[in-house]
């Protein structure tokens, strides 16, 4: 269940007018009374006698009597409480007990109290109702609404245990606007799947993802088709922008522009700009203290991919370990890397990787303040993954998309710790949602280098296999067994022998892979030692031979790609080094 406090008013006829209408796009039906402050206050809805004035005159009459010079200049409040949609359709009595709840909560009329405000709740759609209330008390006095949104909040949790509705976590007030009624109907109208506000606070994250100034920012906001307007001072310094979607109009024909502030707070220009800043006193990407350098663009999406799970690889050190200013900004980056990675990826890992990108924006803002800089490596690697431009879905591009997956699965989950500790439940469910999409995508893109990692080692000879067996026991006695008997060990035992052949030492390589993070959670410790031997030894991601074989239509009949490195059960991550 979900309320909102809307802005205070000045005319209680206004409101009532909207309430009772068809709604912006004729989205109200059957508008009616489903309680007030009075058992017999007017109903326009279903009285045909009653009109909008009748209830405005005697909602307004208590700040009437007060003399003109003391009645509060904005003395209308108004309250949203809107169900989820998996919530059952509630009938009106129940919405009339919920209202009655919701005014006693919030201070407009506490229980038992006589000489409360007076308030009126209507219902012009099965999922929600308004309550409209005038501020000033029976006695004259002013209702006491400090906090009414935290306090209405907070009777929404326990209206949602009572009824036994979806239970929604508390917010913190950092997440983004959510679309309005009218929004929503619109968009079905039109068979969008998202909002118009949705679909721009998308586009727009991905157009700051990796930028390094106001000019690239709104370069790649026209390249992405939007109409820009910006906000210019008389001195000529550019103090904010707003962005429509050329399709989306008003009843007038006009573009539907929306401020960046007002799709999320991280969104607005002045944020957007701390993004570019590189405070002398902010760390290097890795925690130690040393300058990084910017290294310069890539252009090949492996290479930016590889990369880029180095850096990922990084933050999830500092979330895990780090102070909180340096944690926060490493979170609010690695939703840049995402949004980077779902523009550019493959077309069947794409809609995966957007709904990832989309979840972890929740997870990427807390009144945790980032402290930029630290978040340097990140920014440049959702710079690489966009100047990189598309990967394709086959040989080092799907493969090093597949290691990039799996290092943002394990962020994701280190996210989600990370908030829980702090008690930020919205952020930490939106940080498991993200892993659960990430586990989709990595399936979908691991498949093919999965199946050909593994035809190379069934082909490696009898005496070379027995002794990566005899290394993996040595290293890993007690996970040997397991891991032979998983589908990834054929894989695992070719990455070992292309490490050797590399110049490696494989143990100590298979000793350090297995150091980072406990491995008897994973659900295929093979796949996992994959990617993390390929990436820690700069092996290719899918040697050219496996592309050869790949080609010719050799495929192992039984992938791993079922037994993925991501756990099913996300929440036993222990944040040890991985």
């Amino acid at each position: 269940m979900i309320p909102r406090v809307h802005t205070r008013g000045r005319r209680t006829i206004g409101l009532l007018h909207y309430l009772y209408g068809p709604g912006t796009h004729e989205e109200h039906i059957d508008p009616h009374l489903v309680a007030a402050w009075d058992g017999l206050a007017p109903d326009p809805g279903r009285d045909p006698d009653a009109t909008y004035g009748d209830l405005q005159r005697l909602l307004d009459q208590p700040v009437m009597a007060m003399p003109e010079s003391r009645r509060p200049a904005e003395h209308v409040w108004h309250l949203s409480v809107r169900a989820t949609p998996e919530d059952p359709v509630l009938s009106d009595e129940q919405w009339g007990e919920i209202a009655r709840r919701m005014v006693a909560a919030t201070g407009i009329a506490p229980d038992g109290d006589d000489a409360a405000c007076r308030w009126a709740a209507v219902r012009h759609a099965d999922d929600h109702i308004h309550i409209i209330a005038t501020i000033v008390r029976e006695d004259g006095r002013q209702a006491r609404l400090r906090q009414d949104g935290k306090r209405s909040q907070a009777e929404a949790r326990k209206i949602e245990n009572d009824y036994g509705l979806r239970r929604l976590h508390a917010g913190d007030g950092t997440a983004a606007q959510r679309p309005t009624s009218a929004e929503r109907h619109k968009a079905q109208r039109e068979d969008r799947k998202r909002t118009a506000r949705e679909e721009l606070r998308e586009t727009v994250r991905r157009a700051v993802a990796g930028t390094t100034s106001t000019e690239e920012f709104f370069d790649r906001l026209a390249a992405a088709g939007l109409l820009i307007r910006k906000r210019v001072a008389p001195s000529g310094d550019l103090l904010g922008y707003k962005v429509a979607l050329p399709d989306d109009r008003n009843g007038e024909k006009e573009p539907v522009f929306y401020a960046g502030s007002t799709l999320a707070p991280d969104l607005s220009l002045p944020r957007i700009r701390e993004r570019w800043a590189l405070p002398a006193e902010a760390a290097s990407a890795d925690g130690s203290g040393r300058e990084q350098p910017v290294l310069p663009d890539v252009t090949g999406p492996a290479f930016a991919r590889r990369r880029a799970s180095a850096a990922t690889w990084q933050a999830l050190m500092i979330i895990d370990h780090g102070d909180d200013g340096a944690a926060a900004a490493q979170i609010a980056a690695a939703g840049e890397v995402l949004d980077a990675l779902a523009k550019t990826s493959a077309a069947h890992t794409r809609a995966e990787l957007r709904e990832a990108a989309f979840a972890f924006e929740r997870a990427s803002r807390s009144h945790v303040r980032a402290v930029r800089g630290h978040d340097r490596a990140l920014r440049q690697a959702a710079r690489d993954l966009v100047h990189s431009g598309p990967a394709l879905g086959r040989g080092e591009d799907g493969a090093t998309t597949a290691m990039l997956i799996d290092m943002a699965f394990f962020l994701a989950i280190a996210t989600a710790n990370w908030h829980a500790k702090k008690h930020h439940s919205q952020q930490a469910a939106a940080a498991r949602q993200t892993a659960e999409h990430l586990r989709a995508a990595y399936q979908a893109a691991a498949g093919e280098p999965m199946a050909a990692l593994g035809q190379r080692g069934q082909r490696l000879a009898p005496r070379v296999r027995q002794r990566q067996a005899d290394l993996v026991r040595h290293v890993l006695p007690e996970l040997a067994e397991r891991i032979r008997a998983e589908d990834g060990w054929s894989a695992l035992a070719t990455t070992l022998d292309d490490a050797r052949r590399a110049g490696h030492d494989p143990a100590a390589l298979l000793a350090d892979a297995a150091r980072r993070r406990e491995l008897g959670t994973a659900t295929s410790i093979s796949d996992v030692l994959v990617w993390r031997l390929r990436r820690s030894a700069h092996l290719p991601a899918l040697p050219e031979s496996s592309h050869e074989a790949l080609a010719q239509g050799s495929h192992r009949q039984k992938p791993s790609v079922p037994n993925t490195p991501l756990r099913q059960d996300t929440a036993n991550y222990s944040g040890r080094r991985r």
